[in-house]
């Protein structure tokens, strides 16, 4: 590789920009009130935090189910550390630390991807799966919970119902 296309690039656009659309729509879906009115959600940064690893998990396990999709999932996943590490130095975590904590983001949002795994495959799993996640262990009221499930669901059924070039290229409706 020359000097000048290591300093300045092969002149093409980073693959993972098209992702941006999609990752945005997660961190918008993520951001509705709802979840916070009505699914009691702490509204703080943890809160927030867990939001848009549930919808990321959603939108990865409606990809996961072809493999023609795994480079996508590995570029959104680059998207979302992108952002993390923009949303930790904005916050004021300094350089030396801010990979230890982008590893312990990618272990909660691994962890968060496994449980809904499982739960939405045995929806009666769910409720202890979104108490552990969204929730840290604190139940909300049981409507609160029964919002935040049924949305989750309705986003599951919703990105299950679209093409996933359509949900990879940020274009579908859900």
């Amino acid at each position: 590789m020359t000097l000048m296309k290591r300093l300045f690039g092969n002149g093409q656009a980073d693959p993972k920009l098209k992702l941006v659309p999609l990752y945005n729509q997660i961190v918008a879906k993520a951001r509705e009130p709802h979840w916070y009115i009505d699914g009691q959600v702490p509204d703080s940064l943890d809160g927030r935090f867990d939001m848009v690893a549930a919808i990321l998990s959603l939108v990865l396990l409606r990809l996961e189910e072809s493999q023609v999709y795994a480079l996508d999932m590995a570029r959104l996943t680059e998207v979302f550390v992108d952002d993390m590490d923009g949303q930790l130095r904005e916050v004021g975590i300094g350089d030396m630390i801010v990979g230890k904590h982008i590893g312990q983001i990618m272990s909660a949002v691994g962890g968060r991807l496994g449980a809904l795994r499982t739960a939405m495959a045995d929806n009666s799993t769910l409720d202890d799966a979104l108490i552990r996640n969204l929730y840290r262990g604190a139940a909300p009221s049981p409507e609160a919970l029964a919002h935040t499930r049924q949305a989750l669901l309705d986003v599951e059924r919703a990105l299950g119902s679209q093409l996933p070039d359509m949900i990879v290229e940020g274009d579908a409706k859900w």
